[in-house]
């Protein structure tokens, strides 16, 4: 099922603190254009809190009724707007919570916010995000907190980018994509990273690309291939400062080539404000968290 067709329920991590406000900004806008419902999701992670000084019971149990007066706001402005929301307050993991709620209302997008400061940072690259980019079978999109700061944030009106990879979430990802530009009339752009040996070769691998996973320029969809060498990371950054993205899509491969836990896509996590949607392969089914470990292995 594609990107389009298959959005009908965003699930939105929400927090007490301020850091997903932007992540239901790009929600609210993303479920306005698609006609979508949100899910107001907050997790309470008993164990995160004994980590850290062991919380007193009596206040972590205060914890779901302060928090079903912050979803209730949420649910009345988003009301107010004509989308239709639902709120989950649930113990446990946070990222296993989240995706057994995804899971629950089949939905098409994960929103997650970020503390932001540099890029999405370190705070997302971390066990929730990760568990959540490599395991849940729809897309995750995270949002930086201070996206909208700095000298490279996104501009009104400001294009799509698709970084482009031949992986099995290719596909998928391109869809994605074209779907976000043509939804919200604005350009898309492929950047590819060229390899040494296309490099070498004088290849310009972006038309059949364009071909291969069926994007095709329209009228309202105008679409501009960029070939940069080196390193993909790199040469997304680059193309993200020069141009601006309103939102970087990409696909995540479920096993990384890249030595050390993170690959191509949490390394852009870590250095974009941008935005970053991140597209698993249409056919991955969701994983347990519990099962993390082994699939990395692979």
């Amino acid at each position: 099922m594609s990107f389009a067709t298959g959005l009908k329920t965003i699930v939105v991590a929400t927090d007490l603190d301020g850091c997903s406000e932007a992540a239901l900004e790009y929600a609210r806008k993303i479920a306005a254009a698609y006609g979508a419902r949100i899910v107001l999701a907050y997790g309470v992670d008993p164990v995160e809190y004994a980590a850290v000084g062991r919380l007193p019971g009596a206040v972590l149990s205060e914890m779901p009724e302060e928090a079903r007066a912050v979803l209730d706001r949420m649910a009345a402005d988003l009301l107010r707007e004509g989308i239709y929301s639902h709120s989950e307050i649930r113990q446990g993991a946070v990222a296993q919570m989240l995706i057994d709620v995804a899971r629950q209302y089949e939905a098409g997008l994960i929103v997650v916010g970020t503390e932001g400061k540099q890029g999405a940072g370190p705070v997302l690259v971390g066990t929730i995000a990760e568990q959540l980019v490599r395991l849940s079978s729809c897309p995750v999109l995270a949002v930086a907190a201070d996206w909208n700061a700095g000298p490279f944030r996104p501009t009104p009106g400001g294009p799509v980018i698709l970084a482009m990879e031949k992986n099995e979430a290719a596909k998928a990802a391109a869809s994605t994509a074209f779907s976000l530009a043509e939804k919200f009339q604005r350009s898309l752009i492929v950047v590819h990273a060229r390899t040494a040996a296309e490099a070498s070769a004088f290849l310009n691998p972006c038309a059949s690309t364009l071909e291969e996973f069926g994007i095709r320029p329209t009228a309202a969809v105008p679409v501009r291939c960029l070939v940069k060498d080196g390193k993909p990371a790199d040469a997304i950054h680059d193309a993200i400062e020069q141009n601006h993205p309103s939102m970087l899509v990409l696909g995540v491969k479920r096993t990384s080539e890249t030595p050390g836990p993170h690959g191509t896509a949490f390394t852009l996590l870590a250095q974009s404000r941008v935005p970053v949607m991140c597209v698993p392969p249409e056919t991955v089914p969701a994983v347990e968290c519990g099962e993390m470990e082994s699939e990395a292995a692979r």
